[in-house]
């Protein structure tokens, strides 16, 4: 049997350039790969945002980026002030879809960033 030894997200979007300029804002993270096809489209970058890690890359060559209201995927950072984060994300560009809130389950919401991506914020309840 193989062991998993990582599973990292890809967001796909239009605009990478701007999309890693929002997350290094929003989340405090580094660009440490950045690539780009023939044509100048980010065909992978990785970001580094404390212990979590995922990619982005330009839409094309088969992979769409979320339009309207379809959303391929939902991203779930736990963190240690959800307040903080979300107020981070809110000032570079995010919308709320869910107030940070105690929702009975745990402390957090839901974002939108400018790309299309959801976010879901969460951490243990605060005392």
């Amino acid at each position: 049997m193989q062991n998993i030894t990582g599973l990292r997200p890809r967001l796909v979007v239009d605009g990478a350039d701007a999309a890693l300029d929002f997350y290094a804002r929003a989340l405090g993270g580094t660009v440490s790969e950045r690539h780009t096809g023939a044509d100048g489209r980010v065909v992978h970058s990785l970001v580094t945002a404390g212990p979590a890690r995922f990619a982005v890359k330009d839409a094309g060559d088969g992979d769409p980026a979320p339009s309207g209201d379809g959303v391929p995927v939902i991203m779930s950072l736990e963190v240690d002030d959800a307040d903080a984060v979300a107020a981070r994300m809110l000032a570079a560009g995010a919308t709320v879809i869910y107030e940070i809130a105690d929702r009975g389950y745990g402390y957090g919401g839901r974002l939108r960033d400018p790309f299309g991506h959801q976010w879901m914020i969460s951490q243990e309840a605060p005392a």
